[in-house]
């Protein structure tokens, strides 16, 4: 465990990069309608060891992608609808390349894969709620990965060429499952039958034309003489639906400015602190220092600026940072800082101004951030001190940690207070569409109401404790030794356990597709992925291209 941990600490990776940066897509616009083109450079693996042939991807890729995304999200606001293909002659995508797959090891691969699950979850996400439509326009062979990139688009155009098909060729091929949400989305998205559904995915040649068509894997096929003109004309069709703006200014996205330390990460509104020893990051959410702008045209002045994007963009590169470069930190501690008011007043902003398309996508960065806490393989304690600020907005940092712990202190000179505001009852739902109170209560109704109740006034611990928005509140006397007690405890357990435990407990009773993407299928793909018959010498992973057979162990478990 130490030899791996170390090996991922010593190669870090960045999750900051700019189009200029790119080095395997190319992105170009016209008027309402964005092109997002795959063009991977064989050598340009983030990892050394393997070559990314026939737009075959890589974590690297991936990380382009997402900025790219949020180019068009912030910088593009006419942009209706994306177009997703290939500059590769014939080649859509051929999927995660399987050499990097076979050199990563086990934790390098699930996090790979839960960051390609969000990526496209981010894709679905941003046509749910911001008006931003996808087609996948299939110039080509498309397999595995770059099927399920396609999956996640709102319409799959396939050229008809009498070559061209869409597989997922994972357990015939490698022995193990699509890792980005192919089967599930096969099923729950697209309707496609499961007889027909399990034929296919056990096809490593995949499926074609008209078949293709009627088994609904695609929505429609486009002839190679017109292929460019018919997918202008549905990516126009559907930009006719969305309410983005044709004539507003894009706001500018400067890289994220960080501080790197030997023990943690700094920006001006986000600190993560590692303690090495306790196997713990304590981290610290700020407020913001200056007022809140009150105005529209105050907002898009700040533009990037603003607290909420700001600080959202800020956590959302802390938690990728430290959830694939500091392994074995499996404490995750949250503490606030600052003037509450001034988060109340940032969320009462957000609340009027939620239908400017800026404010929109400002809380879908919010929305998303939050949402990778809830599928974090991290134990998170909040911890709510006389100075904190854990209200309306900061307050669903508490609410998606594993406990909070709050301070039972009148006699402070500024007790621990939390508020609860309205953008806590659905501004911020979880993948599986439930706002964290509604999933909190399991959707009691008298529950969720006297939550309802005491939105807008500051609750003490006590209060906060009985309402049910916190696990304990603690007088002073006890405070320190019960903190301390319940993260050493913590860290005494397996943390393959305790893996399994959170991902367990945090979601109630509704399932979506996406917690069946990240609880079901990551279950099985854990499992498979250390077995022998995938990752074993004689595993198909690893004997892909070496032109020898994988040796199965046929006991069925």
């Amino acid at each position: 465990m130490n030899q791996v941990a170390t090996h991922e600490v010593t190669a870090r990776v960045d999750f900051r990069t700019t189009p200029s940066q790119y080095k395997h897509w190319a992105l170009s616009f016209d008027g309402q309608i964005a092109t997002l083109a795959m063009d991977v450079s064989e050598d340009g693996g983030l990892r050394p060891g393997y070559k990314l042939k026939l737009n075959s991807y890589d974590l690297g890729v991936d990380i382009e992608l997402h900025d790219a995304l949020q180019r068009i999200r912030f910088e593009h606001p006419e942009v209706r609808t994306v177009i997703v293909t290939s500059l590769k002659e014939r080649i859509f995508c051929s999927g995660a390349n399987i050499f990097m797959l076979g050199l990563s090891t086990h934790p390098w691969k699930v996090n790979f894969c839960k960051f390609t699950n969000e990526t496209r979850n981010g894709i679905e996400d941003s046509s749910r709620h911001s008006g931003l439509k996808f087609v996948a326009a299939v110039n080509g062979a498309c397999a595995g990965g770059g099927y399920e990139l396609a999956l996640s688009c709102d319409e799959i155009l396939l050229i008809d060429d009498r070559s061209s098909a869409v597989s997922l060729p994972e357990v015939p091929l490698l022995g193990v499952l699509p890792g980005t949400g192919g089967l599930t989305r096969v099923i729950d998205k697209r309707k496609v039958r499961h007889d027909r559904a399990d034929i296919f995915c056990t096809l490593v040649e995949g499926i074609r034309g008209q078949r293709a068509k009627d088994w609904r894997l695609v929505d429609d096929l486009v002839k190679p003489a017109h292929y460019a003109e018919d997918v202008k004309k549905r990516a126009i069709e559907l930009a006719a639906g969305s309410d983005r703006p044709a004539n507003a200014k894009g706001v500018e996205l400067p890289r994220i400015q960080r501080t790197d330390s030997e023990n943690g990460v700094a920006y001006k509104y986000v600190d993560v602190q590692i303690d090495r020893e306790r196997r713990l990051a304590n981290w610290t959410v700020r407020a913001p220092h200056e007022a809140v702008p009150d105005s529209l045209d105050a907002i898009l002045a700040q533009g990037a600026a603003w607290w909420p994007l700001q600080m959202a963009r800020e956590l959302d590169d802390a938690i990728l940072h430290m959830r694939t470069n500091e392994l074995v930190i499996g404490s995750w501690v949250f503490r606030t800082q600052g003037d509450a008011a001034k988060v109340l007043a940032a969320d009462a902003t957000l609340q009027k101004f939620g239908d400017n398309w800026f404010v929109r996508e400002t809380l879908g960065m919010l929305r998303r951030t939050l949402a990778r806490l809830d599928v974090t393989s991290r134990s998170l304690f909040a911890l709510i001190e006389p100075g904190s600020c854990f209200v309306g907005t900061l307050l669903e940092v508490a609410l998606a940690c594993d406990r909070a712990y709050m301070l039972d202190d009148p006699e402070a000179d500024h007790p621990a207070q939390i508020a609860v505001g309205e953008l806590n009852f659905g501004a911020y739902p979880m993948v599986n569409g439930q706002s964290r109170i509604q999933s909190r209560f399991y959707e009691e109704t008298l529950a969720i109401e006297a939550v309802r109740s005491a939105a807008g006034k500051s609750l003490s611990a006590v209060e906060a404790e009985e309402v049910g928005l916190v696990t304990f509140a603690v007088d002073s006397l006890d405070w320190d030794d019960e903190v301390r007690i319940a993260l050493e405890e913590r860290s005494a357990l397996s943390p393959d356990a305790l893996t399994g435990l959170e991902a367990n407990l945090r979601f109630g009773p509704k399932e979506s597709m996406e917690t069946r993407v990240f609880g079901r299928l990551t279950a099985w793909q854990n499992w498979i992925f250390y077995r022998p018959n995938a990752s074993g010498a004689k595993g198909a992973l690893k004997l892909y291209g070496k032109g020898e057979k994988a040796d199965f162990d046929l006991n069925r478990v």
